[in-house]
This record gives C-alpha cells, sequence and structure tokens, in this order.
C-alpha cells in the first residue's frame, strides 16, 4: 500500500505491507534512490511482519512545500523521520538502515534505543574503518567546499554515475533492473534537487563525528543485529561490518559477492537472513 501523511510540513510518502499488528520493521533507504529500493524486500518480509518504508525528505516521491524553507542537514532529516514516526504512532520496531538511511536511523535509534527490537545495517556503515578510498573527493570537499570541489562532487549526480553504483562490483550488471538507476536518476533531474543533494554531501561530514554515539548505542542496547554487506561496495567496505562485533559481540556478519545495492541481486539471502535474526 502507497501513503502519503503530512508532518513536520512535509509531505511524506510511504510504503506499508503486512498485519498492522504484527511486529513492525522500519526501512531506511539510502542514496540516490528512495523506499522503491525495497519494493522485491518488502513482500518477503510482510507475510510475519508489518513493514514501512518511508521516502526522507529530497529523496523519492515525499514532497517538501517551497515555502517550508526546509535545511537539508541529517539532523532535520531525524527530525522530520522522528515526527514521521510519531504520526503513524510507531513505537517499537526493527531497523533497517542502509547508506545515508544509517545515520538518520541510527540517530532515531540512539535517541530512543528502548523502541528498537533488532537491527539490520544492509551497507550502512557506522565505523570510520568501513570507509573507503572512494570518500577522498568527499573529503576534499568538506575540507575546502570551493567551486572545483563541488563540482567535483557534481559528477556523482550525473546518470551514468547512478547506474554506476548499482552496477560497480555486481557479477552481471544486467541482472540489476534498469528501472532502478533510471527512476533515481529521474527523481535527482527534478527541480533544485542537485542543489538539496549537494547540501547533504556537505553535511555528511557531521554523521563521522556521531559514529561515537551510535557504537554506544550497539554496545549499551546489544539487540540482535545484522550486518549484511555486498562485499564490492566501492564505497563502504567490509570492515565497516565487521566492526560491529567490536561493540555487540553478537552480531551476525554477512558479507555478499554484490556491489552497493545488494537487494538488486541478493534480495532472497537478504530476507532470509533478517527472518532468521528475528525468527
Amino acid at each position: 500500500m502507497n501513503r502519503t501523511i503530512q508532518v513536520d510540513g512535509v509531505n511524506i510518502f510511504y510504503r506499508e505491507a503486512g498485519a498492522p499488528d504484527a511486529p513492525a520493521i522500519l526501512l531506511m533507504h539510502g542514496f540516490p534512490t528512495s523506499s522503491h529500493m525495497f519494493r522485491n524486500l518488502i513482500p518477503l518480509l510482510a507475510t510475519k511482519y508489518r513493514v514501512i518504508a518511508p521516502d526522507m525528505p529530497g529523496f523519492g516521491f515525499t514532497e517538501v512545500p517551497a515555502e517550508r524553507n526546509y535545511e537539508y542537514t541529517f539532523d532535520n532529516l531525524a527530525r522530520t523521520m522522528e515526527a514521521f514516526l510519531q504520526a503513524i504512532e510507531l513505537d517499537k520496531f526493527a531497523l533497517y538502515v542502509f547508506d545515508y538511511g544509517a545515520p538518520v536511523g541510527l540517530r532515531l535509534a540512539a535517541a530512543k534505543p528502548e523502541r528498537i527490537t533488532a537491527l539490520i545495517s544492509q551497507n550502512g556503515n557506522a565505523y570510520l574503518e568501513g570507509l573507503s578510498d572512494g570518500w577522498t573527493p568527499m573529503r576534499k570537499h568538506w575540507a575546502d567546499p570551493n567551486e572545483e570541489n563541488t563540482n567535483v562532487m557534481r559528477g556523482f549526480l550525473t546518470p551514468e554515475a547512478t547506474k554506476w553504483q548499482y552496477t560497480h562490483g555486481v557479477a552481471d550488471p544486467a541482472s540489476v533492473a534498469p528501472e532502478s538507476y533510471t527512476l533515481d536518476s529521474a527523481l535527482m533531474a527534478r527541480p533544485g534537487n542537485i542543489d538539496i543533494q549537494l547540501e547533504l554531501f556537505y553535511d555528511y561530514r557531521k554523521n563521522l563525528e556521531l559514529y561515537p554515539v551510535f557504537q554506544e548505542f550497539f554496545r549499551k542496547a546489544q539487540v540482535p543485529t545484522l550486518a549484511i554487506w555486498g562485499k564490492n561496495d566501492p564505497f563502504f567496505t567490509p570492515p565497516g561490518a565487521e566492526a560491529y562485533r567490536r561493540d555487540n559481540p553478537n552480531a551476525i556478519v554477512q558479507l555478499l559477492d554484490t556491489g552497493h545495492f545488494a537487494l538488486e541481486t541478493h534480495v532472497e539471502a537478504i530476507g532470509k537472513a533478517i527472518h532468521a535474526l528475528l525468527d
């Protein structure tokens, strides 16, 4: 079921499936995609769980009115998602985080750890050692957001770059459904969206400062945890998955022979691993 709800002055689009009274799973998407990335996972989980997947502001089909004057930071994305959870009265859930969904979702978890029943991190980084050399241009941009460095970052927002994120590290790139990166590129091309993404690129530096806060949540909460990773991810490397065991020795780490968007090629394996964790 596709739904829209107005919270925090934003029209949040979200997908929901499963019995309303079943245990809940919140799916948090990453860059440059939306809840569409979960289109094949949701039916696999909805057999036993209430599954909710929102589009964050700046992504997918969520609409932010111009008069809202929204400031695109990860703190604000988390505030809007918190308002969303309150509006739909979701007060206990397993949390699935991916890419940008990790710093947003883990802000929510660290703020109210008692509501998190389990954690699934699919290429959702929370440790410095998980950042590859692919972050070098971003780090240069953080250090000096001049025109030259900003233009380099614009290169990550092209249709070619989006397709590359989906197909890099995949054994057979033709196995990736073209509607995935094509939809992302179309939504990225909406008026003003490039500037939104550049704002988030620059703000991402603050997520690294919060890694100790996220790690404290892992240590104290000790919720059932699955770090399931596309091991050929050019941005978030396997050491970032392995590091989850440092703060939660019982964390399950599973590496898949695929890239960043592991759901495109290994959705059944990921769905099976989530069911095993939650069972």
